[in-house]
């Protein structure tokens, strides 16, 4: 009703729907957490294609496997990855380069490691005058402003910037930097350099950049060092300090997550590891790759009492829900050796496939099967036949599998929960991340819900945007059931909320599905028929 009614006539009023549209969340963005030879250390980083992550955190290197999971990645279909880089010191009194030029002004690299002693810098005065500074903030005058520009002496990326300052205005060279530059940030008290280089390109076969008379560099000391090679499980992530795959924290939402583990080379190490990662991906919603050690080398060693199996990895209890294997290793060319094909872990390449299945058919079709080839795979470490495959198969080890004109594919769709003798509900990679997918949405789609009168309008408002949600993934397939009613429901009234809930401010939700789960077994039964006797 309008707030007043003051004189004879008509008055309009916009009367709230109740609608508020539920849209489903992502169900493919990959975390992947490692070293790398630059970039911001400990902050998730959105990149869209290989080449958005070698600008960030450097091309393919030997050192950093990391790189490589990343390229299968979106060789295989991935869309959007986020990208956590830990840096482990080695002890230097420093790992940022500095850079320090004539007349106060010191730079350093924008991220740790060795990349930042290929830095170079040169300042020159801007040519432009008081007009111009008068624009950038009162008391700016034109022998204020000065050019500077960086350039990265490994890639060879040039950065320019023109008319900064190194007084408080809109162009002081610490915010520009900040906001704009992939390369340095300003260390300490700013002033304006001297600009004792001169313009002209030294003579001989030289360019601007190759002489240190036109440009400054990092000094020879103090060394600085890359990353070491981790060694301990701890070095992948700390929860009290928020470092590695625990800054993911930061990041609003992720759902499948890459710890590339060959370097640590230690079978117990890495499931101390995985334990910390299956349940971090656990409370997140999100599904963890594990990679099988790579001592693993047979299927013999696959299903060794002690040393094989899913047991050995470290992941128990209801957190090997969100967990699924890939066994064996694959084999593929290394660019960076001349093509000599080597072997490298799958799960940035089953990371890809899972993105390019939920695009073309939706989450709740698994993703394996014929259409589920290894995009830049060029044969695998193991090679096993059907008898191979049924013995890991029940202890819940997805196979990668080649077959003739199909090639190499992903052959198994199980969690680590997936063994037989275990009979769990979540058996089945598809039927999680559908769960996880419904869930995730639900939670960020009933946030409007927080703090409004707890009673039947409200209830019923839930149910009616709760089923338009789930109305949709059942038109869409993601269910079981040739009717809505078997497919799925949506209760929220007196028989999930009762007075004493409502009396301690809490409203009960209540979803169930029917999940899609695989056609893993096609038992094909053929009969003979006996010809009919004449009698």
């Amino acid at each position: 009703m309008p707030a007043s009614l003051t004189y004879p006539g008509v008055y309009v009023e916009e009367i709230p729907s109740g609608v508020h549209t539920i849209t489903g969340v992502s169900t493919s963005i990959t975390a992947f957490v490692g070293r790398t030879a630059r970039g911001p250390v400990n902050t998730p980083t959105t990149v869209t294609s290989v080449a958005d992550y070698e600008r960030n955190f450097g091309p393919l290197d030997l050192n950093y496997p990391l790189g490589f999971s990343v390229r299968d990645f979106y060789l295989n279909g991935g869309t959007i990855a986020i990208i956590v880089r830990v840096f482990k010191p080695q002890g230097t009194t420093s790992d940022i380069a500095e850079i320090s030029l004539t007349g106060g002004l010191t730079l350093v690299a924008s991220s740790s490691g060795a990349w930042g002693k290929q830095l170079r810098a040169r300042a020159k005065n801007s040519t432009a005058g008081d007009d111009v500074a008068a624009t950038l903030g009162p008391g700016v005058v034109g022998t204020d402003l000065f050019n500077l520009t960086l350039r990265d002496g490994t890639t060879g990326a040039t950065e320019t910037f023109i008319n900064v300052t190194a007084v408080p205005s809109a162009r002081n060279v610490t915010g520009i930097l900040a906001s704009q530059s992939m390369l340095a940030r300003t260390k300490g008290t700013v002033a304006k350099p001297t600009p004792e280089h001169p313009d002209a390109i030294p003579t001989g076969n030289h360019t601007l950049w190759d002489n240190d008379t036109t440009s400054s560099g990092a000094p020879a000391t103090p060394v600085i060092k890359d990353s070491a090679t981790f060694s301990v499980a701890g070095d992948f992530g700390d929860l009290g300090t928020k470092t590695g795959f625990y800054a993911l924290a930061h990041a609003d939402l992720f759902n499948l997550l890459v710890i590339p583990l060959d370097e640590l080379n230690d079978n117990a190490k890495a499931a101390t590891l995985n334990a910390s990662a299956a349940a971090y991906c656990s409370a997140r919603r999100a599904l963890y790759l594990v990679d099988s050690p790579t001592s693993w080398a047979s299927v013999a060693a696959a299903t060794a009492p002690t040393t094989g199996g899913p047991a050995a990895l470290g992941i128990a209890g209801s957190d090997a829900r969100n967990a699924a294997l890939y066994f064996p290793r694959v084999k593929k060319s290394n660019p960076l050796r001349g093509d000599l094909i080597e072997e490298f872990p799958p799960s940035g390449m089953v990371a890809g496939i899972m993105a390019r299945t939920d695009v073309t058919r939706g989450v709740w079709k698994a993703p394996a099967g014929v259409d589920a080839a290894l995009v830049g795979a060029q044969g695998l470490s193991v090679t096993m036949n059907d008898d191979e495959n049924g013995q890991l198969n029940p202890l819940g080890i997805n196979c990668l599998r080649t077959f003739p004109i199909y090639g190499n594919i992903v052959w198994g769709a199980r969690t680590l929960r997936g063994a037989d003798a275990l009979g769990d509900e979540y058996k089945y990679v598809p039927v999680r991340r559908t769960a996880l997918f419904i869930e995730e949405s639900l939670y960020r789609g009933l946030k409007w819900v927080v703090f409004e009168p707890n009673d039947e309008p409200l209830w019923g408002q839930i149910r009616l945007n709760a089923g338009a949600f789930m109305q949709g993934l059942f038109r869409q397939g993601a269910f079981q059931g040739t009717s809505a009613r078997d497919a799925y429901f949506v209760a929220c009234d007196k028989s999930t909320t009762t007075q004493n809930d409502i009396n301690l401010g809490i409203v009960n939700v209540v979803v169930g599905f029917a999940p899609l789960k695989p056609a893993e077994f096609v038992v094909l039964k053929i009969q003979q028929l006996a010809g009919q006797i004449q009698t």
